[in-house]
């Protein structure tokens, strides 16, 4: 009996866990609204990304992850910080340009985000406290990967590249 109830309570903090994912709203790099219910049945995967890093051409191999998977209903939201040495210092339509123009980013851009401390977004502050390793984003390019129920599955390093064994085995798993 003990061990029913437990999966009982496990299915219900599952259940709501998933909801909270999916009641989160950000905007876009426009400042149009973005509402992560559309993202439903879909996996996604949310990049902290910048421009002048180390790591940006890894918005490349992003891309390429998109175009590969999008049909399979895989979403790739970036979201542009300057939290880490200032490695992203221009404005939202400036950042989605050199994004597109660099890199031919075409998945989803929101809005420049505090995704550290304690000013950082509601985004931020569920994928921190939920993700598999809690704690603080570390540095541009670190991953969360949200299966189509809205948990988070996984969450890779910025050293993760998009091209990574472990990261597409992982969204395969999922898809």
């Amino acid at each position: 009996m003990k061990i029913l109830i437990t999966l009982f309570l496990i299915s219900i903090s599952t259940i709501t866990f998933s909801s909270d994912f999916f009641k989160l709203k950000d905007k876009t790099f426009q400042g149009k609204d973005y509402d992560f219910s559309s993202n439903k049945g879909n996996v996604t995967l949310i990049v902290n990304i910048a421009s002048r890093c180390g790591y940006t051409p890894q918005l490349d191999g992003l891309q390429k992850l998109y175009e590969k998977y999008k049909s399979k209903n895989l979403t790739i939201i970036g979201v542009p910080s300057n939290d880490f040495g200032g490695q992203s210092p221009e404005g939202n339509v400036e950042f989605k340009k050199f994004c597109e123009l660099n890199y031919g980013v075409k998945f989803p851009i929101l809005k420049k985000s505090i995704i550290k401390g304690s000013g950082k977004t509601a985004l931020y502050q569920h994928l921190t406290s939920n993700a598999p390793t809690k704690g603080e984003v570390r540095w541009n390019f670190e991953k969360f990967l949200i299966d189509k129920e809205g948990n988070i599955s996984n969450r890779f390093k910025s050293s993760v590249t998009p091209d990574s064994e472990i990261l597409i085995k992982s969204i395969e798993k999922l898809l």
